[in-house]
């Protein structure tokens, strides 16, 4: 049996997993008043906000470590065993939350959410690099962040309408258990990969392997890719490039994936269904925002363009968006107003986020993305970590106008390190 488009599918069911990835982390902030109401009811405020930030760092601290070795993992077992493990220990811990009964129980299984979800990313980066042509991955990858913005979009309504007929323990049963369905398709589907795949077809094959990059010598033959050790990769300032531009870039991310329901319950006094009902608009313009910046990349290569062009534009554009509309937060005004202009900065995220993933596939051999993805990632949940621990200093009586700040100075900083760090994006050869 052949499938027409099989690269396509695969993409698919990577974004499906992300779409997933972000209802399961998206559960606890979207219960939250809920759950605090039943495990902290004699806490003030200021406390509640502090345990929040607490248990979310734990998250992120566990998804740095996870990011870091699911690239190594990934690299050694390959993609279609990586997911396996990862999404369903993921699965597993999201079930657990039904079970938590106060702040330790809680740190725990947001640990080993955190650790098993953060392999959902280097995967996707090594999968984008096996299953697509250069010229494609830009708006593979744009089609696989576009899940964690629908994994947005659908999560708050969702949860907060399955809370109409389930307590927030049972919620959890019912989120997590989607990651075990998941399993099916993704295993009868990719069984192997695309150089041996039975059910990929000749065309196909030859499109995916030929249009992957390939280096020839003066002499006419094709060189080897270049998959540097870790102490090599680490030496190579484009790699710190890449590593410092998502420690920079992510945390902006983060700023609203775990912020959107607080604020929208500190600032507007909104309850659950309330956020149900304005919580999803930001990750609309995430949605966009990914599908723009990866149809924008494939454009200007097809155009002509280098990649270094294409990926400096794309990226330096996104945050060039997200700029003016972090600063505009300071004063948003009506909470429409406010998720309005939260969509046109995740838009720019998305628009950069995209790019910035597909350094790795840009500068190395495929034996060496998972690596340099998952310390990149290690370095952007770092980031999320000591933003995420000062939001509730910054945030002091409601007012998140310095942490707004924070992330526009973030944008440049991201911006700045592409350029600065990667004179030139193009693929690396081993230093004689």
């Amino acid at each position: 049996m052949k499938l027409q488009g099989l690269r396509w599918w695969v993409i698919a069911l990577i974004a499906l997993a992300t779409i997933i990835n972000y209802i399961d982390r998206q559960a606890l902030s979207v219960l939250w008043p809920d759950i605090v109401e039943e495990l902290f009811p004699d806490e003030s405020a200021l406390e509640r906000k502090q345990i929040y930030a607490n248990i979310s760092i734990v998250f992120v601290f566990a998804y740095a470590f996870g990011q870091a070795i699911f690239g190594k993992i990934f690299d050694w077992v390959g993609t279609r065993f990586g997911f396996v493990l990862s999404i369903g220990v993921w699965s597993l811990a999201t079930v657990a939350h039904a079970f938590a009964q106060g702040i330790l129980s809680l740190s725990i299984f947001r640990a080993i959410l955190g650790v098993a979800e953060a392999g959902n990313w280097p995967g996707a980066a090594k999968g984008n690099a096996e299953w697509f042509p250069t010229k494609e991955r830009a708006l593979a990858q744009g089609i696989f962040n576009s899940g964690a913005a629908i994994g947005g979009i659908i999560a708050i309504p969702l949860i907060a309408y399955l809370t109409v007929y389930f307590s927030w323990q049972m919620v959890f049963v019912v989120v997590g258990a989607m990651g075990f369905l998941w399993l099916v398709p993704w295993l009868i589907l990719v069984k192997a990969p695309p150089g041996s795949h039975p059910w990929l077809t000749e065309e196909e094959k030859h499109y995916i392997l030929s249009g992957q990059r390939r280096e020839i010598n003066d002499e006419g033959q094709e060189e080897e890719e270049y998959n540097p050790s870790t102490k090599e990769l680490l030496s190579r300032k484009q790699s710190w490039g890449v590593i410092i531009a998502s420690a920079a870039i992510d945390p902006i991310w983060w700023l609203f994936v775990f912020w959107i329901p607080i604020y929208l319950n500190e600032v507007y006094g909104m309850d659950v269904k309330s956020i149900g009902i304005y919580g999803w608009v930001p990750y609309v313009g995430a949605m966009f925002g990914a599908w723009f910046g990866g149809l924008l990349a494939q454009n200007r290569l097809k155009a002509g363009w280098s990649t270094d062009k294409t990926r400096k534009l794309t990226i330096t554009l996104g945050c060039l968006i997200m700029l003016p509309a972090l600063l505009a937060m300071a004063n948003p005004g009506a909470p429409v107003v406010a998720v309005l202009i939260m969509a046109v900065i995740l838009f720019g995220f998305q628009t950069a986020i995209g790019n910035v993933q597909t350094l790795p596939s840009d500068l190395f051999g495929k034996k060496a993305v998972g690596t340099l993805s998952g310390f990149s990632g290690m370095a952007a949940k770092l980031g999320a970590v000591g933003l995420t621990s000062l939001v509730p200093y910054l945030t002091a009586g409601g007012n998140y106008t310095p942490a707004f700040v924070i992330g526009a100075s973030l944008a440049i900083t991201a911006m700045l390190a592409v350029w600065i760090l990667i004179p030139k994006i193009e693929p690396l050869k081993e230093p004689k």
